[in-house]
């Protein structure tokens, strides 16, 4: 859901606000904030000579995959997630950017803390997006949702020179889908008292939870807009596809979404991961890229002070056949070598021969700072921790390469994306 050329005619500039008016807004309490093709739009902030190209951000080999794509690249057909090789038939003349992942980290930490001097009700969904309660703000602040909005809006681009949409509505499905549809820097209400006439004329394909398959489940016996799925009998619903399926549908369609904000800092999981050039059988060379991930991401663990006690490790095959492999450690660690060996191990026991396309480390089940530490400080790890804290002061001042594990200095197989942060969703 998001590109208006797929709504009905008119429902888009019904509901979009003009300048400083809107639709009422009334008892719209709930909003959802997304930036405007993220990554890129960090990129072209960074890079003014980028202004009024196509931009696409991204692994730039062939093997690579679209992380981002601004709208003018977009009017070309290029989508996140899309093979590089493919945006670049699709655009040609568009220009490739390798990911600041660090970067937009840093501009999503400034964006959520505006959000955070609003309400402490925000519930962030990726780097950048997040839902918002502004109902405990509206007599502080004394504005309405709307207001707020606006003023969101306005300070985002003014502390980081990009632009974002927002969504307005009484629901956090409601808002999402606002902020979707008056993409790109726009503001959509949508009244408490117009909740069905917004949300019937929508494709079934609106609603949250209906992929390619339901869509096309639904379309077979008839069931093309959100008022079709409203108007079905729950039991009949039931058997097409499935009772809480039905139920979680129906509901929506009938405008019934009492999911509240819920705030969160915690992540659930921190890794990093490798698309190659070429595929690789070599497990030497395999381990060697286990150690350049590890330190990534245990370094990105040290960084926001957390440490994490299950190692996974992906690994994808030429033939895109993906497996993945885990095991949980006795205490939380943040320490480069015992993620490595621990990586490493389970590549040698639980990885059949192959030729690799992916491969990827991630750390999970975190805790903050010591929690969950067993200190024994005649243990070799509490060697290993050192020189990575030694190792990250020394990049902070120098640059990432400025200390790394000897058998990283070697040359390595050619990469072509790394999949850290999610890719921007689309529109």
């Amino acid at each position: 859901m998001g590109r208006s050329a797929n709504l009905p005619r008119g429902l888009v500039d019904r509901f979009r606000a003009r300048g400083d008016v809107w639709p009422d807004d009334t008892g719209c309490s709930m909003l959802h904030v997304d930036m405007d093709a993220f990554y890129a739009s960090v990129e072209i902030r960074d890079q003014p000579e980028l202004a009024g190209k196509p931009v696409v951000v991204g692994g730039t080999a062939n093997r690579g995959v679209v992380a981002s794509a601004n709208y003018l690249a977009r009017e070309f057909g290029v989508r996140s997630a899309m093979p590089t090789s493919h945006a670049r038939r699709l655009a040609p003349h568009a220009v490739f950017v390798s990911p600041n992942f660090a970067r937009y980290q840093e501009v999503s930490r400034g964006v959520m803390s505006i959000f955070r001097d609003i309400t402490p009700l925000v519930e962030p969904l990726s780097l950048d997006e997040a839902f918002l309660d502004v109902s405990g703000a509206l007599k502080r602040l004394r504005s309405s949702p709307a207001q707020i909005a606006q003023v969101i809006r306005g300070q985002v681009e003014q502390a980081h020179g990009i632009t974002c949409s927002v969504g307005v509505a009484p629901t956090k499905f409601l808002a999402k889908l606002a902020s979707g549809m008056c993409k790109p820097d726009g503001l959509m209400v949508v009244p408490r008292t117009e909740v069905l006439s917004f949300l019937h004329p929508l494709p079934v394909s609106a609603l949250w939870g209906v992929g390619q398959r339901t869509a096309e489940q639904l379309d077979r016996v008839g069931l093309e807009t959100v008022a079709d799925v409203a108007a079905t009998p729950l039991p009949r619903l039931r058997k097409l596809i499935g009772v809480a399926l039905a139920e979680h549908l129906h509901a929506l369609a009938q405008g019934h979404d009492d999911r509240p904000v819920v705030p969160s800092t915690r992540e659930k999981s921190i890794g990093a991961e490798e698309t190659f050039e070429v595929d690789h059988f070599d497990r030497e060379l395999l381990r060697r890229e286990l150690l350049r991930l590890a330190e990534r991401s245990t370094a990105t663990l040290r960084a926001r002070g957390l440490r994490g006690r299950t190692v996974s490790i992906k690994v994808r095959f030429a033939d895109f056949t993906t497996i993945t492999r885990s095991r949980t450690l006795r205490v939380a660690t943040d320490v480069t070598q015992e993620v490595y060996r621990t990586a490493s191990t389970l590549l040698d026991e639980q990885v059949p021969p192959g030729a690799v396309r992916l491969i990827g480390v991630r750390i999970e089940q975190l805790v903050e700072g010591d929690e969950g530490e067993q200190l024994m400080f005649d243990a070799p790890e509490r060697g290993w921790r050192d020189a990575d804290q030694a190792a990250d002061q020394a990049r902070s001042k120098f640059g990432r390469a400025a200390i790394r594990p000897a058998s990283l200095l070697a040359q390595g197989p050619t990469r072509s994306a790394v999949e850290a942060p999610k890719p921007d969703r689309e529109p």
